[in-house]
């Protein structure tokens, strides 16, 4: 087989296993998770073929015209380079552990079928969005990831909690979708094309005539996805999913989508200076927001959530620069340590009961009753801190390296400001992150109290998977001194003055959460009860799904985020907000205006149907009266009439004459 036809088959193989999956969910359920494993396993190994012939140098490249559309024609097409080989092996190996990790966290869901296969067909949306050479088609997987979202974010859809979740995610992200097909119109009719090599020669010969248009249009979809500010509100309500979702649409899909674009037409947003600072803007904000809003977090997947859109704000900051070798850099080390935390959050989840921060605290001995799940957390913590030689350091530097560069002036594809910007914001970030990791490995690890339930070993499924992603949050960022050729050539080797700086801020900010968690743990005794733990035979998807219900235990007094926010602490804890914001400005109107149409619609356009109807009833109700089969009656009306009529003519006849 040649090259491109393995690359066709990289998003095929998970779209037949999923249209399988659901065919065979009900008449023969043994076949449902080989469906859900095989195809995503084997995509994932012909995806690192794929990667292998490229080599990071050799663009791969084929079309056939998928229809004639009268202007501007669509092509299925190919295009793959070294960012896109890297990412499809990304998707493929995150989707693998996924759908391994869920056939033991869901045995026991009767949804599991269903679930399956949306997760397999999310994944092979991402990767048509990966592959794809065509803006259109890359539209195709844009749009599918955001329905496979709405059913994977609510599949506990008992709970409101999951209901709403995934309206809010659906509606947010088409928010940003509708600026974002509008942009990709405006820029084929630029460029005269869908295809991204056209649209990039295009952009080379200088031939956009509305760069900083398009590029704005094209970053509020981008910042729906990619859960940029302002439009990050929907990721962390979107942890009412089963965990095994918000690991894949962390690391792999989704959030990864926004940022693979931007890399993939960068040229297209570095042809405006005004669209790179807003670049720059959004992602600094990005960075400290959601670093403090997780530093405030009781939930643990919502210290997760915030944490994967602040690394997603050192991506973005990274675009802002002009620099998407260190942006896809630090979405790939991100991806490993961010779906190992999520698992290893499942696990924690399942072994305590509750997802709650505080509970957990008050449980002692965790880190010995999920002992896979501690050392791994730990080495993803570490990762997300970035310390060094974990991969979360290489590339977080490599993404500050960039910033630096450009604020000294020493690269000018974007404006120094923007550097200045990124540069700052991404080493606050630093403290910021190093005290919510440090915090969330201390509540759940080192709790004081009654001791943890013993639920015995968790199922190898789990477990393995575990291990398997450890590897590369451990080892990928010493590794990728060798792969420089996939990465546009380049050197991410980090610098001293931005490793000091970074690392050196890290530090502290471990430092002064854990001297704080020290003064406070030893003033507060722990009186409060162990709260309820399922059955340890329970299914973990159940147990997640049980805990969504729970009671929020009363708030711990040990807690160094509130000691280390102060005043800002409330805010944090509900994202600053926003979602006040939005209700404020967006729902209410519309809610208005459609009580305004309900109104007009009733009584209104209601009144005027019923009088009509009810001028008709009356009318025949008169006729009906009119017929008395009298004869005279008969004469006596047709006399009047005349009389009348006789009487009228005269008059119009002397009012004409008159005149």
């Amino acid at each position: 087989m040649t090259t491109t036809t393995l690359a066709v088959l990289v998003p095929l193989l998970p779209f037949l296993g999923s249209v399988a999956g659901l065919l065979l969910g009900r008449t023969a359920p043994g076949f449902v998770r080989p469906l859900a494993v095989l195809p995503t396993l084997a995509a994932a190994v012909l995806a690192v073929v794929v990667a292998v012939d490229q080599g990071g140098e050799k663009l791969i490249s084929a079309a056939t015209e998928l229809t004639p559309t009268g202007s501007v024609p669509i092509y299925l097409s190919l295009h793959i380079d070294g960012f896109a080989a890297l990412v499809a092996v990304l998707v493929g190996v995150v989707a693998t552990c996924v759908q391994i990790y869920s056939t033991g966290y869901l045995r026991e869901d009767p949804r599991y079928p269903s679930y399956a296969a949306l997760v397999s067909l999310f994944t092979s949306a991402m990767l048509l969005v990966v592959y794809s050479g065509d803006l259109m088609v890359l539209l195709v997987g844009w749009e599918i990831m955001g329905i496979c979202s709405y059913f994977l974010v609510g599949h506990y859809w008992e709970t409101p909690e999951a209901r709403a979740a995934s309206l809010k995610a659906f509606l947010v992200t088409k928010l940003g979708d509708v600026p974002f097909l509008i942009g990709l119109f405006a820029l084929a009719a630029d460029a005269g094309t869908f295809r991204i090599s056209g649209v990039l020669g295009a952009v080379a010969a200088g031939g956009l005539d509305h760069p900083t248009l398009i590029a704005l249009l094209l970053l509020a979809g981008v910042a729906g996805k990619s859960a940029q500010f302002p439009l990050h509100t929907w990721l962390p309500d979107a942890m009412a999913g089963p965990t095994p979702v918000s690991a894949l649409i962390h690391a792999a899909t989704m959030v990864a989508a926004g940022i693979y674009f931007t890399a993939r037409l960068l040229p297209v947003f570095a042809a405006s200076a005004a669209a790179m600072t807003v670049l720059a803007v959004m992602a600094a904000v990005t960075m400290v927001g959601s670093a403090l809003a997780a530093l405030a977090q009781d939930d643990i997947k919502r210290v997760l959530a915030y944490s994967t859109i602040g690394q997603l704000g050192y991506m973005a900051g990274a675009l802002a620069v002009g620099d998407r070798g260190s942006a896809v850099f630090h979405l790939l080390s991100h991806a490993a340590f961010k779906a190992l935390l999520f698992l290893a959050a499942g696990t924690v989840i399942h072994a305590a009961g509750t997802n709650s921060l505080t509970a957990m605290s008050r449980m002692s001995g965790l880190a010995k009753r999920v002992p896979d799940a501690f050392w791994t957390m730990t080495v993803a913590l570490l990762a997300l801190a970035a310390i060094p030689p974990f991969a979360g350091f290489f590339s977080k530097e490599a993404v500050l390296v960039a910033a630096e560069h450009t604020a000294l002036g020493e690269r000018t594809v974007a404006p120094a400001g923007a550097g200045w910007t990124v540069l700052v914001a991404g080493l606050l970030t630093a403290l910021l992150t190093a005290a919510y990791a440090l915090r969330l490995w201390l509540r759940t690890f080192r709790g004081r109290g009654a001791e943890a339930p013993d639920h015995g070993r968790q199922p190898i499924a789990m477990t393995s998977v575990l291990w398997v992603l450890a590897i590369p949050s451990l080892g990928f960022g010493l590794s990728v001194t060798s792969l420089d050729d996939w990465f546009d050539g380049n050197d991410l080797t980090p610098t001293v003055t931005t490793a000091v700086l970074g690392t050196g801020l890290a530090a502290a900010g471990a430092v002064i959460t854990y001297a704080v968690w020290r003064t406070l743990a030893a003033r507060t005794p722990v009186t409060a009860p162990v709260p309820h733990v399922a059955h340890p035979d329970a299914d973990a998807g159940l147990v997640e799904a049980e805990a969504l219900h729970l009671p929020r235990p009363a708030e711990d007094p040990a807690d160094p985020g509130r000691a280390l926010l102060g005043p800002l602490h409330g805010p944090a804890v509900d994202g600053f907000r926003l979602d006040a914001v939005y209700r404020t400005a967006f729902v209410r109107p519309v809610l208005a205006a459609a009580s305004l149409v309900r109104f007009l619609d009733r009584e209104v356009v209601d009144t005027y149907v019923r009088a009509a109807g009810s001028s008709a009833k009356g009318l025949g109700w008169l006729v009906r009266r009119a017929q008395t089969g009298n004869v005279q009656t008969y004469l006596s009306a047709l006399l009047a009439g005349s009389v009348v009529l006789a009487i009228v003519a005269v008059a119009l006849a002397n009012a004409a004459a008159g005149a």
